[in-house]
């Protein structure tokens, strides 16, 4: 006879998976009870407060029960699922025959259940009309639409219908509150002319580069220069200090179907127009997907929120908080400018305002790095011969 193998249950906590994360929904278990789970190997998918994340196993064995299951929410650190294991784990084992309320999960699409989590519709609740009976998108839009959301009559107002905010919905809400009821902030306003930026694009194209870098990859590009003569506006505030920061990291704000979340492009200031408009579009196109990572997500130390494409002409975004900045950014488009002669001109236009913690940045010295920001842009050749500050 072979020698015995001792077992232990292990819980499964809800995984740190982001700097400032509190909770997280349980978007899919990619593994159902009984089933063998390797170290390392996807278990579940997460929604956090930045983005989907798929945590990976970190203990080999038996996944012996879901506790928390798709579409629910849990804690940092609360116990979500327990783990038969072994110092001889079996790389393999027959599935245990599980109650199917255990988890809608074999009922469920992958789509089904991400909208079921967006929209707080609990699986478990509903009558799949897909083949073979499993839930689909339809089925959850529906259920919602007929009552999973709380409708309420007040007078005259109508019916009242309750969305409950996903996790990245609520850390938004949160974040800006702090924001704007800790942060004295002020902002500063400039027109910059983008007549030598598009034609500089133009002849891009031209050579080539189809597409070439957007107008938001060269205000990315010339804010991160700037950032190097103004060190002050890469930093953020904590314990009643400027923390300035070695690395010039630029969180380019992307809007989502039902979100705002932040990717981060690293060391932009080492980097050409053409790797910073590479990168930009790989970032917009995960976050679109909510594929980022959570270190995508991480570690910047300034802002450009740009609602141009939008047809916005001016806004002010709100900090980023603990960062000491962030630069808004219009519509590039043709509008009347007073030339030299006092004469009225179209010219091609963007406006910008830069917004700051004024605990770490004063007044003059965001004027100057805007006027830094501006210089390059209306000279775009020095967004590319001014590589790494060379």
């Amino acid at each position: 006879m072979g020698a015995e193998v001792s077992e232990r249950i292990v819980e499964i906590g809800m995984p740190r998976l982001s700097d400032s994360m509190e909770e997280a929904t349980v978007l899919a278990w990619l593994k159902r009870p009984g089933e063998a789970v390797k170290r390392g190997e996807p278990l579940l998918e997460v929604e956090t407060d930045k983005a989907t994340v798929v945590y990976e196993a970190e203990t080999a064995g038996i996944l012996e029960a879901i506790l928390v299951d798709d579409g629910g929410i849990a804690l940092l650190g609360a116990t979500i699922a327990t783990l038969r294991t072994s110092e001889e784990a079996p790389a393999s084992r027959p599935a245990r025959s599980v109650p199917e309320t255990t988890s809608s999960r074999s009922r469920a699409t992958p789509i089904a259940r991400r909208v079921a989590a967006q929209l707080g519709v609990p699986l478990g609740s509903l009558h799949g009309t897909g083949p073979g009976g499993r839930i689909v998108r339809s089925d959850v839009r529906a259920a919602a639409e007929n009552g999973s959301s709380e409708q309420v009559v007040q007078g005259g107002r109508g019916a009242v219908v309750e969305v409950p905010h996903t996790a990245t919905q609520r850390t938004i809400a949160q974040r800006m509150w702090e924001s704007r009821s800790s942060i004295p902030e002020f902002t500063l306003e400039v027109e910059i002319l983008m007549d030598a930026a598009s034609r500089l694009r133009e002849d891009l194209r031209a050579g080539g580069c189809d597409p070439p870098p957007s107008y938001n990859d060269l205000v990315v590009r010339a804010a991160a220069l700037a950032l190097q003569e103004f060190p002050a506006l890469n930093a953020g505030y904590g314990d009643g200090k400027a923390l300035r920061f070695g690395r010039i990291n630029v969180g380019i704000a992307v809007a989502t179907d039902d979100a705002l979340v932040v990717p981060t492009v690293f060391d932009v200031e080492r980097k050409s127009i053409f790797e910073i408009a590479a990168e930009s579009r790989r970032l917009a196109e995960r976050a679109r997907t909510r594929s980022l990572t959570a270190e995508e997500l991480a570690d910047g130390t300034f802002t450009v929120s740009n609602l141009g494409m939008l047809g916005v002409r001016r806004f002010q975004a709100v900090i980023n908080h603990p960062q000491a900045a962030i630069l808004a950014v219009g519509e590039v488009a043709r509008r009347p400018v007073v030339a030299e002669d006092g004469q009225l001109v179209a010219r091609l236009t963007v406006e910008v305002s830069l917004s700051c913690d004024h605990r770490i940045v004063y007044g003059a010295e965001a004027a100057r790095f805007l006027a830094a920001v501006r210089q390059r842009l209306e000279h775009p050749a020095l967004l590319i011969v001014d590589l790494g500050g060379t």
